[in-house]
């Protein structure tokens, strides 16, 4: 009888103890499930009232009430690119009052561009819809950019940019041959720019290109014309505003450009493996300028050797650099 009372009151611990746990995780759920709701409530509000900012802010912009809005300088906005989400590209009417508030800001040449090529394919439409506009191939070449008195609109799509940058290395393959001169050539982006305007394809670099569309990059816009320009996410086309619109152009107009030089990434990784070598070696000042002329002559192509450091030197130079193995 003991024996039975005892399990009972053991059968009867264990039952207050897997209550006790149930209590616990029910108790434990409900809290992170609190803490979840009021941390969603908290977001919600911020970015309700984030939204409310800008809503407002907007409104004020094309008021005019905001006076620093009202006169924009495009000394440095030669160039605007639009880039549409296909999904959204079937927009027409956005997309003409999109380019209406273009043209009534100030916009002279604007690149309308979506991956499927749906604009381009609109492209009567937008036009009957915008009477102030042009197409981009009918613009005189001789007519500088900034000296048009009406909007100048190209339509672009992703085949466009691939077909171009097929076409030019065509023809730089077709000068090589032609050339006779079998040696090692490195083609500079000078080369390729010219390439492209005698396929004519050879449009403006844009200045600053505007997404509309739910992903946060170009959408396959030509990468051989983005190399300077600055992207700025719009959100979804059919919440595009009048107001946000103007306030990108007037940030991007009011930020100073500073170009810095464009390195291969490659002739950059060389010349940091290098500089670590040469560290390693104990270089002297000779030994660095020798070093200097290795990663401009023999990796980077350019220039030649001097009179202090002829060819002959140069290779030896660089083989004891490329034989050196670090002392244990």
């Amino acid at each position: 009888m003991e024996g039975g009372g005892g399990n009972g009151r053991l059968m009867d611990l264990r039952g207050e103890m897997l209550k006790g746990f149930c209590w616990t995780n029910q108790v434990g759920y409900l809290l992170v499930l609190l803490l979840w709701h009021i941390l969603h409530f908290i977001v919600s509000i911020w970015y309700f009232a984030l939204s409310t900012a800008q809503v407002l802010e907007s409104y004020l912009i094309s008021s005019g009430l905001l006076k620093r809005y009202k006169a924009l300088n495009f000394d440095t906005l030669k160039y605007l690119a639009i880039v549409v989400d296909s999904e959204e590209a079937h927009q027409i009417s956005k997309v003409t009052e999109l380019l209406q508030w273009l043209a009534s800001a100030g916009v002279k040449n604007v690149c309308l561009y979506d991956t499927e090529g749906l604009l381009k394919s609109s492209k009567k439409v937008i036009l009957e819809r915008l009477s102030v506009a042009r197409v981009h191939a009918e613009v005189i070449a001789d007519v500088p950019l900034h000296n048009l008195k009406r909007i100048t609109v190209e339509f672009a799509s992703y085949s466009d940019g691939k077909e171009a940058v097929a076409k030019a290395a065509n023809l730089l393959f077709a000068k090589y041959i032609s050339d006779g001169d079998q040696k090692d050539q490195i083609f500079t982006e000078l080369q390729l720019a010219e390439a492209l305007k005698a396929v004519g394809c050879g449009s403006p670099d844009p200045d600053l290109l505007l997404v509309y569309g739910p992903a946060r990059c170009h959408m396959g816009f030509s990468s051989c014309r983005i190399r300077y320009t600055e992207i700025v996410h719009m959100g979804p086309l059919k919440s595009v505003k009048h107001g946000s619109l103007i306030k990108a152009i007037r940030k991007f107009t009011m930020v100073r450009q500073n170009y810095g030089v464009l390195v291969d990434p490659l002739s950059a990784l060389a010349l940091l493996i290098l500089m670590e070598v040469s560290e390693e070696m104990h270089l002297e000042d000779s030994g660095v300028a020798n070093l200097q002329q290795v990663v401009e002559v023999r990796i980077m192509g350019k220039g030649s050797c001097s009179a202090s450091c002829p060819e002959d030197d140069l290779d030896q130079f660089l083989d004891e650099i490329l034989d050196y193995e670090n002392p244990v």
